[in-house]
């Protein structure tokens, strides 16, 4: 399946909220009030430009180097990585359940280098190859009640201001849409470039209030304890050393891994929640 450019009709200008055209070309979506116009390149919308080369750190550094290769990036992370993938799985049986072939619009919200399906419109703030619509999370260029679905997976830690952000995604989600949200709880900084804040239980429910909340989903309390102990012997064996700490901090994630795959198990247990690595929230908007 080969996907189409995303219908113009449900988007609007980022600048006044008015309607927009393509021009003869089809290189610009040109704003019918103000005027103000936005490119269309190789089938993709550009809302903002970013440089994607924007990284904070080393270790930062060889994450954007491996994205590229977003398979084996994506092998990594579920395998790697200290955190048990519960989102990814959550993210494909919706894709399989809710979305392929059900004739829906919806978008992978922070998409970064993942290309999950066909069926899904992959939006980013970075240009990756993969990535349909360039734009902010905070002033989606998504028309009013447009959307049937969103997938947000951990991306609201690296925004400044989530509230604006989950208040966009309920703008552009159609009366009784659906939105899946990742936000982690016990994870160490990871920047990428920023990183802003964490998310208790409680807290999701108060962020996502104006929704209708089907479920609260705590997983990884052994990931949560595996990130901090990998990043607490990284410390500790580095002795302030920098370039030595980065090393131990891989090998240490290289060794351990597979501790992560016990939340199999203890994503279950009743206290889950009060260490887990992170949160999924499945969440409807109201009919009224």
């Amino acid at each position: 399946m080969t996907k189409q450019l995303f219908d113009i009709n449900k988007l609007r200008c980022t600048s006044c909220n008015s309607s927009l055209q393509l021009n003869e070309a089809k290189d610009k979506a040109i704003c019918s009030s103000c005027g103000s116009s936005f490119e269309v390149k190789n089938n993709k919308y550009m809302f903002v430009h970013v440089n994607e080369e924007v990284v904070s750190d080393g270790l930062d550094k060889i994450k954007f180097f491996v994205k590229k290769y977003h398979v084996f990036y994506n092998f990594l992370v579920e395998m790697i990585s200290p955190v048990y993938p519960l989102a990814n799985i959550h993210t494909r049986r919706i894709i399989r359940e809710k979305i392929a072939g059900k004739g829906l619009t919806a978008i992978n919200l922070g998409s970064g280098y993942s290309n999950h399906s066909p069926y899904l419109y992959n939006v980013d703030l970075l240009p990756y190859p993969p990535v349909d619509i360039t734009c902010d999370i905070g002033n989606l260029p998504f028309a009013d009640n447009s959307l049937d679905y969103i997938l947000n997976v951990a991306v609201l830690e690296h925004v400044p201001d989530p509230d604006l952000a989950i208040s966009e995604m309920y703008r552009v989600l159609k009366p009784g849409g659906e939105l899946y949200c990742f936000i982690p709880f016990i994870q160490g900084f990871r920047a990428s470039p920023f990183d802003f804040q964490r998310f208790t239980k409680e807290g999701m429910k108060v962020r996502f209030k104006k929704f209708e909340i089907e479920k609260v989903i705590p997983t990884g309390p052994t990931s949560g304890f595996l990130w901090i102990a990998q990043e607490w012997f990284a410390m500790l064996l580095s002795f302030g050393i920098k370039p030595l700490h980065r090393l131990l901090h891989i090998f240490f994630m290289c060794t351990t891994w597979p501790l992560k795959f016990l939340d199999i198990i203890f994503d279950h247990h009743p206290m889950a929640h009060n260490i887990a690595s992170g949160f999924s929230v499945i969440v409807k908007k109201p009919h009224s």
